[in-house]
């Protein structure tokens, strides 16, 4: 695939898919329903502070198109394994950026719904990782992705980048 192809292609998958997930759904879901911390003081900062944090990891985007040369839609995977940048520090920083994008309104606005939004969305990600993408990226890349799946974490970032 080529880079401007891959960009491209990278560019529609985040409006469609963490654009709908962590924007359009979580705003569509912000209720009236206050959780029991609504009043507790903090949770407005730490909610945009989770907003823009996961807004910032979102440039993984950029390595599947320029490093991996594809794009992360299951249709027109990378050609090359995705493992610079900031997945030298953990497997999954797009759904790790996606469930904090969503956690920032849970907290910013207390809502119950998109606290619950929050749940079922991190078990469908966490279902598709362990049903689909392992298992793909292991029949795709072999040894390297099981000596970088051994080596990185899935959910919690490393603090030192992984080298190998």
């Amino acid at each position: 695939m080529r880079a401007t192809s891959a960009i491209a292609g990278s560019v529609i998958f985040l409006a469609a898919a963490p654009g709908v997930v962590a924007g359009l759904l979580p705003w569509l879901l912000t209720d009236r329903y206050r959780l029991p911390w609504s009043r507790l003081p903090g949770f407005v900062p730490v909610g945009w502070l989770l907003i823009v944090a996961g807004t910032i990891v979102l440039h993984a985007f950029a390595r599947f198109a320029l490093e991996g040369l594809g794009t992360p839609a299951p249709v027109a995977p990378t050609e090359r394994l995705v493992v610079g940048g900031i997945y030298r520090h953990v497997r999954n920083p797009m759904y790790v950026a996606v469930l904090s994008i969503v956690l920032g309104p849970a907290l910013l606005f207390s809502s119950g719904t998109v606290a619950a939004y929050l749940v079922i969305a991190a078990a469908a990600m966490i279902s598709f990782v362990k049903r689909y993408e392992e298992p793909t990226l292991a029949r795709r890349y072999g040894a390297e992705y099981e000596a970088y799946r051994r080596a990185v974490p899935g959910w919690l970032p490393r603090l030192t980048p992984w080298r190998g």
